[in-house]
């Protein structure tokens, strides 16, 4: 493809040219960084940063993809991807030259430079969030990806990461998000102190999962199902249907003491089988959720 999205004569096919090498080094951190661009790969990728593109630039916003690398093979399983890709700067290249450029070992025929999409916490708190997801300390660039996908699915309003977690725009972390990247805000680099402390003086609670938790998952979601009918709940300890932002910590320690000590409450995960714990991205699933659960309106039943 050219830069008006039609597919050129001859695919780009020197795997040693510069542009090659450049999009090569966004595999690592510190190009990132200093361009503030990442990778996209695979079809399912590509294509979610290219409809989040084409909405922002119909919009009168500015777009966040930079290029497009395509095979013909994908774009012959994947047309609509063409579509998607026009107006957009994109190049019909070889399999040799998306190996050259692409992080995994087997590219899967397409891969987009896109810009960086990360926004302010005083964005996301300015908005009235009702569910946010932060990560404490995750260093796992697939589990990341995984709870920011469970965050997209259960319809949260945000992912923070701390400081010390990893880069979201790992290429790791960018694929196993699915796509779900391109769909909600995502705060990077937070301090942990000051986002309980605002979300507190917001009105957004901040619970911690932690499985020596006192309160019960289970429980909240009861009390907050009976509620929604119309009982009395009284001396219920949390309002799982309230604005909430949720502490999920490192893999293996969990969250540290400081950063317990910062929730309102903390909540466990009932496990009844025999397993000793869930892990991360199961648990952060769960409670996401539960807590999605109980802010979304009772469904009427229709009859049948």
């Amino acid at each position: 493809m050219n830069e008006t999205g039609r597919p050129q004569d001859f695919p780009l096919s020197n795997t040693r040219a510069d542009r090659v090498r450049k999009v090569a080094q966004l595999a690592g951190r510190p190009a990132r960084l200093k361009r503030r661009e990442f990778l996209a790969e695979g079809p399912q990728a590509v294509r979610e940063a290219l409809t989040r593109h084409q909405k922002r630039v119909a919009a009168g916003e500015p777009g966040i993809v930079y290029e497009v690398y395509a095979s013909e093979s994908c774009l012959d399983r994947h047309p609509d991807l063409e579509t998607l890709a026009e107006g957009t700067t994109a190049y019909l290249v070889t399999d040799e030259v998306l190996a050259a450029m692409a992080d995994t070992v087997t590219p899967q025929g397409i891969l987009a430079v896109c810009a960086f999409l990360d926004v302010s916490l005083e964005q996301v708190l300015d908005a009235g969030p009702q569910l946010i997801a932060v990560l404490c300390q995750v260093r796992d660039p697939g589990n990341a990806g995984t709870v920011l996908r469970a965050a997209d699915a259960a319809g949260a309003d945000a992912v923070v990461l701390t400081g010390s977690s990893v880069d979201i725009y790992n290429p790791k972390a960018v694929r196993s998000t699915a796509g779900s990247l391109f769909h909600l805000p995502v705060v990077l680099a937070a301090d942990v102190d000051d986002l309980a402390a605002q979300c507190r003086s917001r009105g957004i609670g901040v619970l911690a999962a932690d499985g020596y938790g006192k309160l019960n998952l289970d429980s909240l979601q009861d009390e907050s199902a009976a509620r929604r009918l119309g009982a009395s709940t009284a001396g219920s300890e949390y309002a799982l249907e309230s604005p909430t932002a949720w502490l999920f910590g490192n893999e293996a320690q969990g969250l540290s003491e400081a950063e317990l000590a910062l929730a309102d409450h903390r909540v466990a995960v009932p496990v009844y089988g025999a397993a000793e714990s869930l892990n991360l991205g199961t648990a952060a699933t769960v409670c996401l959720y539960a807590s999605a659960r109980s802010q979304r309106p009772i469904q009427s039943q229709q009859p049948a």
